[in-house]
């Protein structure tokens, strides 16, 4: 039986202390980045730069995962991007994503990662809690979420939103 539950989380509207504890609260012992790039422009969410997070995350002996094949191509970010722009929306405001952005989604990234194996991984690592980041402050609003709907609908996983 797998014992694994996992988690989402974004950093938009959280201050550094918030996002850290929603993370020890929720014994989080694995933290996958699913970013592309990974840095946020400006000072206010500087502490998600990978090297002051994977700095940070070493420090509470949480494992860091960067998984960039799970990150969107420039291509699909770019749609999403345009679609914004029309809805007049900015990215940290944005509450879904657009349809094209998920069908490109699904059909050009996630199917072409084997999700079991990494729940194998996690497994003989014998990690408990995992949370997917990246940083939309809502999993609808991010490719995070796609990801872990997919979990819950192929492997039947709980999945709670930090």
């Amino acid at each position: 039986m797998i014992n694994i539950q996992f988690y989402t989380i974004g950093v938009y509207g959280s201050s550094e202390e918030e996002f850290f504890q929603k993370l020890k609260d929720n014994n989080i012992d694995c933290f996958i980045d699913v970013r592309k790039r990974r840095a946020v422009r400006g000072s206010q969410y500087a502490f998600v730069n990978s090297r002051r997070l994977q700095d940070k995350l070493n420090a509470m002996s949480i494992s860091y995962k960067h998984i960039i094949e799970l990150a969107p191509t420039a291509q699909i970010r770019e749609k999403q991007k345009q679609l914004d722009l029309q809805s007049n929306i900015l990215k940290r405001d944005r509450q879904t994503l657009g349809a094209e952005f998920i069908e490109d989604y699904k059909a050009k990234v996630l199917k072409t990662y084997d999700l079991s194996l990494l729940i194998r991984q996690l497994e003989y690592d014998h990690l408990k809690n995992v949370v997917f980041f990246c940083v939309e402050k809502t999993p609808l609003a991010c490719h995070r979420g796609i990801i872990t709907s997919k979990l819950e609908t192929d492997f039947s996983f709980y999945i709670k939103h930090l």
